[in-house]
């Protein structure tokens, strides 16, 4: 990929190294930089979907570009706040569409990245107020946010996972982050072990297995 635009740079690093580039202040994200980012993540989704094919499930451009800009904005006010409190809603805007899963797998191109980000800003201001915006964004795309210690007491873990190739694909990513919290959850514990069948001591052996008495 060219270098094209910083906003499209700098997601364009994140997600091939994991690297994030600051600038002296916010920039803004022209329509253009817009468009050439649904293309880059209809392309990235699709690279990720043969992991997961299915018809069902497609790339969501705008939730796809929503993410991105959260996690680019989120970034650059890492360093840049000043004259940024009247904007930072307009810089970290709620989700107001739709969410169905093509829209989680598609926001998640971009807002895996953003626990580390939250992470940064707690070393250097825990009151941050930043931090809790983000956090409800995670909450609320909390497979991206796997790993991360959320408050999930609210889901209804059977109707979330309802969809075998979202379930597989969210039990993949616990076991991978190796996220205690949710692998201990009844409903999830027992989803794993099964998918552990004969081979849990190689898949996770320090996972302890929840039963009715040990709950």
């Amino acid at each position: 990929m060219e270098t094209r635009s910083p906003f499209l740079d700098t997601i364009f690093l994140l997600r091939k190294d994991e690297c994030i580039t600051l600038f002296s202040n916010v920039q803004e994200i022209s329509p253009k930089e817009e468009d050439d980012a649904e293309i880059y993540f209809e392309t990235e989704f699709e690279k990720e979907r043969l992991e997961f094919f299915s018809d069902r499930i497609v790339c969501n451009k705008k939730a796809a570009v929503w993410a991105a800009k959260i996690v680019y904005h989120s970034a650059q006010l890492y360093l840049i706040r000043k004259n940024t409190e009247q904007n930072m809603r307009s810089l970290i805007p709620e989700y107001k569409e739709t969410k169905d899963i093509s829209t989680v797998l598609s926001a998640d191109l971009a807002l895996r990245f953003l626990p580390q980000i939250i992470t940064a800003l707690h070393s250097v201001d825990p009151e941050d107020v930043l931090i809790k915006m983000l956090e409800n964004i995670l909450t609320e795309f909390h497979y991206s946010g796997i790993g991360h210690d959320l408050d999930l007491k609210h889901i209804n873990w059977g109707k979330e996972l309802e969809d075998k190739t979202y379930r597989k694909l969210y039990l993949e990513r616990i076991v991978e982050k190796r996220d205690y919290k949710l692998a201990e959850i009844p409903l999830i514990n027992k989803l794993l072990i099964a998918e552990f069948g004969m081979h849990k001591e190689a898949f996770w052996r320090e996972l302890k297995i929840i039963t009715e008495e040990n709950q």
